[in-house]
């Protein structure tokens, strides 16, 4: 693991993947994040009150939802203690107010019994020609994090190459949710989402336009209603 300062900003690698980026300037993250993120808003405010991340790293997409939804409790689940670590010394985690449980998230969803208004799943380990999901994901972790969800909430998975069978499971744990997938424009990353009825392409990009935060990233994301 290593943290690189240049003229973008700070990368934080693992294994040679970006496992987190804080951009000078306004521009808070990438927009792989900002990707991650956008399903909060298709939540009314009043359901922005609790989030749960799976694979925290340095804390890229905590910082948008912390900027989006201020008072919100937002749990981080995250196995590599150095992440934590380099996640506080560089990227400003200790100001966003994140309970953060250095677990393995499989064990994590096993006796966790609180339920979060949004679970975000971005789980990855490996080198960048073979990122891939760590064992019990998709199966059966994202129905363990289904049922870590209100009722009405959101359920999003970060993919690469598991991306048909993150939609599949999707389908399977939240059978009478919309189905979302978020293409990011020049990464391999595709988000899915699962909930409800205003998650779809037509309602959320519109409310996304009105975030300036959403500004620069928004071009790049291409949203999709699937189901």
């Amino acid at each position: 693991m290593e943290v690189r300062h240049g003229r973008q900003g700070c990368e934080l690698r693992l294994d040679g993947s970006v496992a987190s980026l804080q951009r000078a300037g306004a521009e808070v993250t990438g927009p792989v994040w900002y990707a991650l993120a956008a399903p909060l808003w298709a939540l009314p405010r009043h359901r922005r009150r609790s989030i749960l991340i799976l694979g925290l790293g340095g804390g890229s997409a905590a910082h948008v939802l912390r900027a989006a939804a201020p008072d919100a409790h937002i749990v981080g689940v995250e196995r590599e203690p150095r992440m934590v670590a380099a996640a506080r010394r560089h990227f400003g985690l200790g100001r966003l107010r994140v309970e953060v449980v250095v677990a393995d998230a499989i064990a994590f969803l096993e006796r966790e019994r609180r339920r979060f208004d949004l679970v975000l799943e971005d789980l990855f380990f490996g080198r960048p020609s073979e990122l891939r999901k760590p064992a019990g994901f998709p199966h059966p972790g994202l129905g363990l994090a289904a049922r870590r969800v209100k009722r009405g909430g959101v359920l999003a998975a970060n993919t690469i190459h598991e991306g048909p069978a993150v939609a599949r499971t999707l389908r399977c744990v939240a059978p009478h949710a919309t189905l979302l997938s978020i293409e990011v424009r020049g990464f391999y990353n595709r988000i899915y989402a699962a909930g409800p009825s205003a998650l779809t392409a037509g309602r959320l990009r519109p409310e996304l336009a009105q975030v300036p935060a959403f500004r620069t990233a928004l071009p790049q994301l291409a949203l999709r209603t699937l189901r």
